[in-house]
């Protein structure tokens, strides 16, 4: 059995696209043990051609020149990730384009694709629509990590075959350490400004929150969950550039997605602007408080019986709102052995849906 996972990485800047990467490795191997699974994101050197240009994918298909046609025919099936939200255009048509292109591709190449766990939507231009309804048209099976997303599909006229959870909770599980008190994931994207919140509105959230933290007597962790790289968006020159406004932050900079989950399980809370900072630790057993930016963290925690969500675009007083979140940390984490226990009972009829198509 031979897989390809698509737009997911294990060796990115970005931890969550790591999960993606090592978190659907996992879910495959859970349904065929023996699996060799090769993993392919816009970085890779893997495949022959380029994937995320369509017109190569376009020139490839009628020259067969790099022999591109004959390397998607090895494999049995295509796990398309769309790297957990960018099944939407609210990244730009550019990015869904790119994505749908290949994975166009792969249907006609006769291989199965399958739309594995994640967010779907949402969709604000018809041409974005029309896009995501081929592509799930097209697809062996689509799975949504959330109840959210499963709706949407359907307004669309394609219904989900399989409500699951995110992959993040196929991942082994390090042995917690309570090492650590509160850490803190700054956001690398949103503290330098985004289209879901200025970045003055965020930055002086943290601040408020890292000082009402302070004011409670408690240890404060920064923890990047994107490594550093040449773009803004990284969380380590942000957490960096807090800890010098702050003056005596600590800041934590994993090595790799190992390290960053033993760190979230050395802790007592974790507050996190990435969604998949606030899953890590989830899975791990403890507890979180994610500081949410768009539709794909509510719903997904919701599923999952987590209701501890501060909203960033609509709350007053998200600082306000996450200390007190805080203050009820110790009892909320009382919940999270069903709530793990949940997202296995989630992740099974993904297993169940992949064994069934080959």
């Amino acid at each position: 059995m031979r897989v390809l996972v698509l737009w997911a990485d294990d060796a990115s800047p970005n931890l969550g696209v790591r999960v993606l990467a090592q978190g659907t490795s996992a879910l495959i191997r859970s349904a065929w043990p023996e699996a060799t699974i090769d993993v392919q994101n816009y970085g890779s050197r893997i495949a022959p051609v380029r994937l995320g240009a369509p017109r190569d994918l376009l020139a490839e298909w009628v020259t067969r020149r790099h022999g591109l046609r004959s390397w998607v025919r090895q494999y049995d099936l295509v796990v398309d990730t769309r790297s957990g939200d960018s099944f939407a255009d609210i990244y730009g048509l550019q990015r869904l384009m790119q994505m749908s292109t290949f994975a166009e591709y792969v249907h006609a190449c006769g291989v199965p694709l399958v739309l594995g766990p994640q967010t779907i939507g949402p969709f604000e231009s018809r041409r974005g629509r029309l896009l995501a309804g081929r592509s799930m048209r097209t697809a062996a099976s689509v799975m949504a990590r959330d109840s959210s997303s499963a709706a949407y599909a359907e307004s669309l006229g394609r219904p989900v075959d399989v409500r699951t959870t995110d992959v993040v909770f196929a991942l082994p599980t390090p042995e917690r350490t309570g090492e650590l008190d509160v850490v803190l994931n700054v956001s690398g994207l949103l503290w330098h400004g985004s289209r879901h919140v200025p970045a003055g509105a965020y930055r002086a959230t943290v601040t408020d929150l890292y000082r009402g933290l302070r004011d409670r007597g408690r240890r404060i962790t920064l923890l990047a969950h994107v490594l550093d790289g040449p773009g803004t968006d990284n969380d380590v020159s942000a957490a960096r550039e807090f800890a010098a406004t702050i003056g005596d932050a600590e800041v934590v900079v994993p090595g790799s997605l190992a390290d960053a989950r033993a760190t979230v399980a050395g802790a007592q809370v974790v507050l996190g602007s990435r969604m998949h900072a606030c899953l890590n630790a989830l899975s791990v057993g403890t507890p979180a408080v994610p500081l949410a930016y768009s539709r794909k963290f509510e719903p997904l925690m919701s599923d999952l019986g987590w209701s501890p969500t501060v909203d960033l675009t609509s709350d007053p007083d998200p600082a306000g709102a996450a200390l007190r979140l805080v203050d009820e940390a110790e009892a909320m984490a009382a919940e999270l052995a069903a709530v793990r226990s949940r997202a296995q009972a989630l992740l099974e009829p993904a297993a169940d849906a992949l064994r069934r198509l080959v």
